[in-house]
């Protein structure tokens, strides 16, 4: 079954929005501004998990057993790493790599698994780690597909949402922030593969990808 719980998200600080980007940097010509910092995101990421710890830790696992995390690759790894720290019940790891994006700013909708979990997830507590949302169509086929392996139970966690670009609705059970229909890259998030590496979420200049 899948969690209808949901919870609110947060929006970036508008020291975060008004941030300029550190011009020593690589990027710096080529990142617009920055929305979320380095301490926004350390801040959320152990509020959620503080969060699921709580939820967890209440009865929801029997003894001997673990939540799983189940993170997409590439974008989540990021999250999912500082995720995984920030819990304080005990958890397994497995990721999935989807194809849906090429190197265009929009998803294809078309979903093919590249790399499927290793391990039996029947009966077990599923968490999907999402670095991003935003029409939701890949992550609305992965909850189908997860689901019809007969967990006990599939959540979401996601550090961004793309509200205004949803096409499908998700139930996502933990936020960390909602933002606006801008292309971001940082914190896991890429443009043609470069940009994963940045500590913090910013918005990558229009010139950059409409080459």
């Amino acid at each position: 079954m899948t969690s209808e719980l949901a919870s609110p998200a947060s929006v970036p600080s508008a020291a975060a929005r008004d941030a300029v980007f550190d011009p020593d940097s690589w990027y710096a010509e080529e990142i617009e501004r920055t929305i979320i910092t380095e301490d926004e995101i350390r801040a959320k990421v152990a509020e959620l998990g503080a969060r699921v710890s709580a939820d967890f830790a209440d009865g929801a696992l029997k003894d001997g057993d673990e939540l799983l995390l189940v993170g997409v690759f590439k974008g989540a790894v990021m999250f999912m790493a500082d995720f995984a720290r920030a819990l304080s019940v005990p958890v397994k790891m497995e990721f999935m790599a989807l194809s849906s994006y090429g190197s265009s700013t929009t998803s294809s909708g078309t979903v093919r698994i590249l790399k499927d979990i290793d391990s039996d997830v029947a009966g077990k507590h599923i968490l999907v780690v999402e670095d991003i949302i935003d029409s939701g169509l890949t992550l609305s086929w992965l909850l189908k597909y997860l689901d019809g392996l007969h967990p006990a139970s599939v959540s979401v966690v996601s550090m961004l949402r793309k509200p205004g670009v949803q096409r499908v609705d998700i139930p996502v059970t933990y936020l960390g922030f909602d933002i606006p229909n801008e292309f971001v890259v940082g914190y896991g998030l890429d443009y043609a593969e470069r940009y994963r590496e940045l500590p913090f979420v910013g918005v990558l200049k229009p010139e950059v990808y409409q080459k």
